[in-house]
């Protein structure tokens, strides 16, 4: 794209906020929150009382039935069968994993054909630590290395899909520009800035300007606050015009500590978005503001 098509693509919409629900996650599990769904069916569920409360786009990891993470093809396309005949939502798919090959992280993406899939766009420490513990519930490594974006980024583009820019620290939002300057990357370019995941960059509002001074004028981007630094970063971003995230995937809790429904946490977005004079967008809608076809 050139420099005048760029500022053809007007980026967010001061008018209108684009509302992911991110349904279930890759290790949050029932015994945390029970309303997290599982099966293609339950899925589906949410998504569709999601897109009823205001989210345009529904946020998928693929569980089994017992609440595991899977990568199989099949359980993708039957939630994408789900979840369509239900709603028109736009439909989401991640790639992300701890420590399954890309293969398996890529294959059904290619096969089924969401819209949109996440792109890590960088390695990190990947931790969470219990100050009330004085112990690390997890600590592990995420390696996303540039060989492997760059093959994520051609399998996308060869079936269609648009690839959301996962970034979980200021670097990695650099990332993008020699994959831009290879012509593998195009304009428009779809962010998410996930904030407070320990080993990335901390959840604050000077922390969230930061990131989005970074970011090529025509994009379109949206945050990711995990737990409860969550509302905060919300009302950050729908005051600076920017798209939200929510859902039990990043974090289970209302601002009142009141444990919630996917589609709860997706009302409540709503809800500051109208308190800022911001609309939620509709599916349709947040096609249009990001360029989907």
């Amino acid at each position: 794209m050139t420099t005048r098509e760029q500022e053809s693509v007007k980026g967010n919409d001061p008018d209108k906020t684009i509302i992911s629900a991110a349904l279930t996650g890759a290790l949050t599990t029932r015994d945390q929150c029970e309303e997290i769904p599982y099966t293609p069916a339950e899925i589906a569920r949410d998504a569709a009382a999601a897109r009823e409360a205001g989210a345009a786009i529904a946020h998928i990891h693929a569980r089994t039935e017992s609440g595991g993470p899977t990568f199989d093809t099949d359980i993708y396309q039957e939630i994408h069968d789900e979840v369509r005949d239900r709603t028109d939502i736009i439909i989401n798919f991640s790639t992300g994993a701890l420590d399954a090959p890309p293969e398996e992280r890529i294959e059904y993406v290619e096969e089924v054909g969401p819209e949109i899939a996440a792109l890590n766009m960088g390695s990190m420490n990947y931790a969470k630590y219990s100050a009330d513990r004085e112990a690390f519930v997890f600590d592990m490594m995420f390696e996303n290395p540039f060989d492997e974006i760059r093959r994520f980024v051609t399998a996308m583009e060869e079936a269609g899909v648009r690839p959301e820019l996962e970034c979980f620290d200021t670097g990695h939002i650099g990332n993008t520009r020699p994959l831009l300057e290879q012509g593998e990357l195009t304009h428009p370019l779809q962010f998410s800035l996930v904030m407070g995941v320990l080993g990335g960059i901390p959840a604050t509002v000077e922390n969230l300007a930061h990131q989005v001074r970074q970011l090529p004028a025509s994009a379109n981007w949206q945050v990711i606050g995990i737990s409860r630094d969550q509302w905060p970063l919300v009302a950050a971003a729908l005051s600076m015009g920017g798209n939200v995230r929510v859902g039990l995937e990043d974090n289970f809790y209302l601002p009142n500590g009141e444990m919630a429904t996917n589609a709860e946490l997706v009302a409540h977005a709503a809800t500051l978005a109208d308190s800022v004079g911001r609309e939620p967008a509709t599916p349709d809608e947040a096609r249009a503001i990001m360029g989907l076809d």
